[in-house]
């Protein structure tokens, strides 16, 4: 164990170095943002024209969700690029610093409200994505060599970093932009993206040379198994990347810029083909032969093993499609078909629930800042003073937001208030899975995305039935409530079956050599999943006008449940590509 590993272990807090829960607050800052301004977009681009808090109807859905699409769809394409640079040249810690004043900088641009800032500010946020997200998680995993036994549990606390930050910023970002003004909500999130930074830059000190400029002079030994072979990227190999890659990266921009804007960069058809769905067809067939062509070179074992990473990559992209409706369709449903409205008894009960859930967390996340202050305050003082800083104004904001609350009569609960269900059910259930694949009632992989894609496309059913007497074409309704925060349940329930697994079994399969390609691949499954959840989710005017909500809702029951129908028949093929990895 080097120098700067040992001297981190000495402070500890709950058992683990104090620098993980710097990274844990940065992370959480970076979340607060990313999903502080994730919940509003597509309200913001939808909300009328006219009113107290005027947003851009003049965007149909279709357009806005596009528009969404394609950058949630970038934001799992950037970490690629942005992961080969650390390595390269500046070193997760500056990636991460620099990640973050980029996305500050996004948050800044979009708080003007144009168009022209709209599109700068999410340009920004991609790119600041890109060298924030693979490498904040690389600084935990080069603090953690030699100490593997207690890596998982850095990482759970990690990942209650982030479901904590999407909590509170999807709240209050929310609040703050559909009760006042849509650029307070945009600008709360690039304050905290700004004071994350700041804190995060002024803890180096702390990590010594951990996460530092690459030495450029050490060479990674390549370790082979038995059995195995070397697969060099060939001249052909990097070609079909470069193409492949292009054709991907111009169809997504110009997905909703044809849209949006009106400018088709494929302005042409080929018999009853427009020249977009050519060209991503072309596109996609030669990714598709570069990974195969790539795959059966492999020796015999890793082959099987790639091929099964593969298939869950191929299933995860259903996942991704129905699930990331949550930032879309799942958010107007919300705001034009769900009964939001509630008096007496019923708002008092919601208003004292929603001070529970927001002041509870907040007293055990103040209680972890109070530990890492006693521990670190004499070497990072001023970043501890900034960090506290960032509590003062939350605080502030929930004690202002809940006595404003608490002062009406009724209440309306907020469209995006729904967004936080998600993060909450998360830290709840969380405990119970991971001990449920603990213990010896541990179920196969495919089983595990079956159930997962199963119990999504139940909460779309809840959805679908909730929403049944909404009648054709009708763009308001009073749902009751209820039903949306089923989905949310029954939606997490999926997610804690499928997605860490996913990850999980691509470690386990994939050589240590080829981790960086898989992962790649992987992001792409993922990104291709939430570009379809936008183009789908575009599609809600369209379904509802022919036939109606309930229908548009079936769509996203019958498809993941019969995804997950599908790898639960594969559970035995995958069993033998594995090769009794469980």
């Amino acid at each position: 164990m080097n120098t700067d590993i040992e001297n981190l272990f000495k402070d500890k807090v709950l058992g683990h170095p104090s620098g993980l829960f710097v990274l844990f607050f940065t992370e959480m800052w970076e979340r607060f943002s990313f999903y502080g301004m994730r919940i509003l977009l597509v309200i913001f681009l939808t909300q009328p024209l006219f009113g107290e808090n005027p947003g851009w109807a003049n965007w149909p859905r279709e357009h806005a969700l596009a528009l969404f699409g394609t950058y949630a769809s970038l934001l799992y394409l950037t970490p690629i690029l942005g992961g080969y640079i650390a390595d390269k040249i500046t070193g997760y810690r500056w990636a991460v610093t620099i990640g973050c004043l980029v996305m500050t900088l996004g948050h800044v641009s979009m708080a003007f409200e144009t168009e022209t800032t709209l599109y700068i500010g999410l340009g920004l946020l991609v790119i600041g994505t890109g060298l924030f997200k693979p490498n904040i998680t690389s600084i935990i995993s080069e603090m953690y060599k030699g100490n593997d036994s207690k890596k998982d549990g850095a990482y759970t606390i990690f990942y209650m970093g982030v479901n904590a930050g999407a909590f509170f910023g999807i709240m209050l970002c929310g609040y703050l932009g559909e009760n006042f003004s849509w650029a307070w909500g945009f600008g709360l999130a690039g304050i905290f993206m700004f004071l994350g930074m700041i804190q995060f830059w002024l803890a180096n000190p702390l990590f010594g040379e951990i996460g530092a400029k690459p030495n450029k002079e050490l060479k990674k030994e390549v370790i082979l198994e038995k059995g195995d072979k070397l697969n060099p990227f060939t001249i052909v190999d990097k070609i079909l990347i470069v193409i492949s890659a292009t054709i991907g990266l111009t169809w997504l921009i110009n997905d909703p810029m044809s849209k949006i804007g009106g400018v088709n960069l494929f302005d042409f058809t080929l018999g009853n083909y427009e020249g977009p769905t050519i060209v991503i067809i072309f596109g996609v067939l030669l990714f598709l032969f570069l990974i195969i062509s790539r795959i059966i070179r492999y020796s015999t074992i890793v082959r099987d093993k790639m091929i099964a990473v593969a298939i869950f990559a191929f299933f995860t992209v259903f996942f991704w499609a129905a699930f990331e409706q949550a930032a879309g369709s799942l958010n107007i449903f919300a705001r034009d078909y769900t009964a939001r409205d509630l008096s007496g008894s019923a708002a008092l009960i919601f208003k004292s629930i929603d001070a529970i859930l927001t002041v509870v967390p907040l007293i055990i996340i103040s209680w972890v800042l109070y530990l890492l202050f006693k521990k670190t305050f004499s070497k990072i003082g001023v970043s501890n003073v900034v960090l506290s800083i960032s509590f003062v104004i939350i605080w502030g904001i929930v004690i202002w937001k809940l006595n404003n609350e608490f002062s009406k009569d009724t209440t309306e609960v907020g469209a995006t208030w729904f967004g936080i269900l998600n993060s909450f059910f998360i830290i709840a259930l969380a405990p119970l899975f991971s001990r449920w694949w603990e213990s010896k009632y541990n179920p196969s992989a495919a089983f595990k995305y079956g159930f997962g894609l199963g119990l999504l496309g139940f909460g779309f059913a809840l959805l679908a039935y909730g929403s049944s007497g909404i009648p054709q074409g009708a763009q308001t309704a009073s749902v009751s409530m209820i039903w949306l925060i089923l989905a949310y349940l029954f939606h997490t329930l999926g997610e804690l079956c499928l997605s860490p697994v996913g990850l999980s079994y691509l470690s386990k399969l994939v050589p240590g050599r080829m981790i960086a390609f898989m992962f790649g691949i992987w992001y792409l499954a993922i990104a291709i999943g939430q570009k379809a959840a936008g183009t789908l989710g575009g599609m809600i005017d369209e379904v509802t006008a022919n036939y109606n909500l309930s229908t548009f809702f079936l769509i996203f029951t019958i498809v993941p449940i019969v995804a997950g129908a599908l790898i639960m028949i594969l559970n035995p093929l995958l069993k033998k590509l594995m090769h009794g990895i469980r």
